[in-house]
């Protein structure tokens, strides 16, 4: 055991005080910042912004068309088109719209709209919506229906949710379930590639180097692959709790650090993901009323983030140890590794859905696809949508498949790792698993 913590902790210090592992930690998240503030920046920005002249024949609009920040109408009389088209080539108005004298209010509304160049499909929507809103406002007069009484008919009962055990089942519960489930899962996936192929990689590494020849002499194969697993491992979920402070706290600071942005945002209707979601919390009182045992799926996402990683990184070991220097005998090895990987996120897609349904059921007991698939479905409840005993058969499940797959990979590791030269396959690996000494 002491000798799988000096290896442990050889591998954490030598990635840690690399500068890349600095660069890539600091970096990152400054540099997904960076471009998440130009891609706000530019949205608030980059519409242009339309004053259409319009040409209201029929005198359908009454004088008056509502408009938004980007987009205004003016109301010409007596003016024909030849007279609007050269007002637009002067740069009067952005285009102009046809409104024909025979139009009637309460029939289908034929308007001609004529730009200069051809309109972007935002700026168009945003004109048709506006055009549309002013028909609709029309309309309503005409049939004396004030505003009042269409919002009091458009008026959404109270529907309400709940299981047979008396559980209110709220909507908003459903939606942050959701959002976690999704989350986690997929954040569980992103974590088993990664560090996954990292570990494949550091023992690639020290094969082809014959780093392994001098350090096997004094510890044993088995030592040595579970001291990478857990050093890089360690590594792996420092740089991600990182990763997770920095991407917060940032978002966070992104009106502070930028004011006008945050002006901008707020006078255009945008907001950032992080203010959004603070603002619906507050505004459906979400906060202090959600029926989600937070430190239930904490817990929970710990235990299948590190059983998740263990399981699959010493798969991933098993496969460094046994291929030479051509990167494509090891993609080849991958192969059915990485399937189940994929398949698990396939399945979270449909269990986020349907918690309860026979394939996020089985999803969640298989230990190659538990660790994605059972967080999807905590996030919807643990004692009613999860049983207990499939929580903690799971559980047992994934630390049994961990315990095979890791004595499954230490025999191989021990065979392949000082053997060069063979092309190894599936078949040959499995039989130096079950090879005796």
């Amino acid at each position: 055991m002491n000798k799988i913590a000096l290896i442990a902790r050889r591998e954490f210090l030598t990635r840690v005080q690399k500068k890349t592992f600095l660069l890539t930690t600091i970096l990152l998240p400054l540099l997904f910042f960076g471009f998440y503030a130009m891609i706000i920046y530019f949205s608030v920005n980059s519409d242009e912004k339309y004053t259409i002249a319009v040409a209201d024949e029929a005198g359908i609009f009454k004088n008056k068309i509502e408009g938004d920040e980007n987009t205004s109408f003016v109301i010409v009389h007596g003016e024909n088109e030849q007279a609007l088209k050269e007002e637009v080539k002067k740069g009067k108005y952005k285009g102009y719209a046809i409104v024909p004298a025979n139009a009637n209010i309460l029939d289908k509304v034929n308007i001609s709209v004529v730009t200069q160049k051809s309109v972007g499909l935002m700026s168009r929507g945003k004109i048709e919506d506006r055009l549309n809103a002013a028909l609709e406002q029309q309309r309503l007069l005409v049939l004396n229906i004030s505003p009042a009484q269409l919002d009091s008919a458009k008026k959404e009962g109270n529907i309400q949710f709940s299981t047979m055990e008396g559980r209110s089942d709220s909507g908003k519960d459903v939606g942050i379930s959701y959002a976690i489930g999704y989350v986690s899962g997929f954040l569980i996936y992103i974590v088993l590639f990664i560090y996954g192929a990292m570990v494949m990689r550091g023992v690639m590494e020290e094969k082809v180097n014959r780093i392994a020849e001098v350090i096997v002499s004094s510890v044993k194969p088995f030592q040595l692959m579970m001291g990478k697993i857990l050093g890089i491992g360690a590594v792996g979920l420092m740089q991600f709790i990182i990763w997770i402070i920095l991407m917060t706290s940032l978002n966070f600071l992104l009106p502070s650090i930028f004011p006008q942005l945050a002006a901008q945002m707020q006078n255009s209707g945008m907001q950032n993901g992080t203010m959004q979601a603070a603002e619906t919390l507050r505004s459906s009182g979400l906060i202090g009323n959600v029926n989600i045992n937070i430190p239930l799926i904490l817990g929970c996402f710990i235990f299948y983030f590190l059983g998740g990683y263990l399981l699959y990184s010493s798969l991933f070991a098993c496969v460094g140890s046994a291929v030479n220097e051509d990167p494509q005998d090891a993609q080849s090895l991958m192969l059915p590794i990485t399937m189940p990987i994929i398949f698990a996120i396939v399945i979270m897609t449909k269990a986020v859905n349907e918690p309860a349904s026979g394939l996020a059921v089985f999803g969640s007991l298989f230990p190659l696809f538990s660790p994605i698939v059972m967080m999807a479905r905590i996030a919807h409840g643990v004692g009613d949508v999860v049983p207990v005993w499939q929580l903690l058969a799971s559980m047992g499940l994934l630390v049994a498949g961990f315990i095979f797959t890791t004595w499954f990979a230490g025999k191989v590791y021990r065979t392949g790792i000082l053997m060069y030269g063979k092309k190894p396959s599936w078949k040959e690996m499995w039989k130096w698993a079950f090879r005796r000494y």
